[in-house]
């Protein structure tokens, strides 16, 4: 998957937004102000996902292309190296994943508007 693609695909979850938290090059995802993605536009070879930390060591272990995540918790957040041979079903599986998994943490309230906004 190469950038565009990737923004699109987070941009398309429910109650998605995009940012910049720590640079002008580092774009994050959001849901409810919760990052679940980030990619720095200066070097796309790498983005930065939350993960379950059992399959975060899972797929580290079957993908060369996975690692822990530098300048983040080693345990909740992989890199994935984009330029790699990662299919783009599996990248977006992951995002996917990462999403859910900030959505799953986020107030009852909060993930009740994301419901319904998402069956808009």
């Amino acid at each position: 998957m190469n950038i565009e693609s990737i923004r699109d695909y987070c941009l398309s979850l429910p109650a998605t937004s995009e940012y910049f938290p720590f640079d002008e090059t580092t774009l994050a995802f959001r849901v409810a102000d919760k990052i679940f993605a980030m990619i720095d536009l200066d070097d796309t070879e790498w983005f930065v996902l939350k993960c379950d930390p059992d399959y975060a060591v899972e797929l580290r272990e079957l993908h060369a292309e996975i690692s822990p995540a530098w300048h983040m918790n080693k345990k909740h957040w992989n890199q994935l190296n984009l330029y790699g041979s990662l299919p783009d079903t599996l990248i977006q599986s992951l995002i996917r994943h990462s999403y859910d998994l900030v959505v799953k943490k986020l107030p009852k309230k909060t993930k009740e508007i994301i419901i319904q906004a998402s069956s808009k």
